[in-house]
């Protein structure tokens, strides 16, 4: 399987052994929680082994008054961006590898039946641009959003066709981030390609790499509904 040099699959036995169990039709919701979590938080320690730099802030003193150097990461400025409704169920994992606590945006998008092309509901980016208006480089932008992160790990477990993480993109590029890390549990080889495609400032984590996309838009053989196995909803 040939894909872009910013697409990152990862090989980890565990989670590898995780996402079986995952795409398992008998996987309670309980159980479909926990493994998404889990795939996230491998995916998160892989992605921010590159994605993120150590840097020194100082010194401290340990319990028994030894001074020592302390440090965090950067950028400082980074944000979490989980699609509604499912990058929900990621949010924990990845936080609770940061040093720091980092802001949290939504984004809700939603497939329309038909054409499946995403359609915006919700988006709280603090000053955001327009999602229809054109994106350009924040360097040549007089109009640049002081409020945007520098860094967006977007959050959303399933890339199927693609469109609607191709969306979420774009919408973080006319907010005025410089880099995108985007976490998955799984994605098909259309949509991937398609998000990898869609910006050079964006990298992609994934879990596995399926080859099909049905007529619904749905990952073969895939996890199914993830939303709705983990929200225990029906879909529309």
């Amino acid at each position: 399987m040939s894909l872009p040099t910013n697409v990152h699959i990862s090989t980890h036995p565990c989670l590898q052994a995780k996402l079986s169990q995952l795409r398992s039709q008998s996987t309670t919701p309980r159980e479909t929680r926990a493994l998404v979590e889990e795939i996230a938080s491998i995916l998160g320690v892989e992605a921010f082994a590159q994605g993120l730099t150590l840097t020194k802030t100082g010194t401290d003193r340990t319990p028994l008054g030894v001074e020592y150097e302390t440090s965090t990461t950067e950028p400082a400025d980074l944000a979490l961006v989980p699609i509604l409704r499912s990058g929900l169920g990621m949010i924990d994992a990845i936080t609770s590898l940061l040093p720091t606590a980092v802001p949290i945006y939504h984004l809700g998008l939603f497939r329309e039946p038909v054409g499946l092309q995403p359609v915006e509901y919700y988006n709280n980016l603090p000053f955001h641009k327009s999602a229809l208006s054109p994106a350009s480089p924040a360097s040549t932008d007089p109009t640049t959003n002081t409020a945007a992160s520098t860094l967006a790990i977007l959050l959303d477990p399933v890339i199927a066709t693609g469109a609607t993480a191709d969306a979420a993109i774009q919408t973080l590029r006319d907010w005025g981030v410089q880099r995108v890390i985007m976490i998955s549990v799984l994605a098909s080889v259309e949509g991937v390609k398609r998000v990898a495609g869609s910006w050079e400032g964006v990298q992609i984590w994934v879990g596995a790499v399926d080859e099909k996309v049905n007529e619904k838009g749905m990952i073969v053989p895939g996890v199914g509904d993830i939303g709705d196995r983990l929200f225990v909803a029906l879909g529309k």
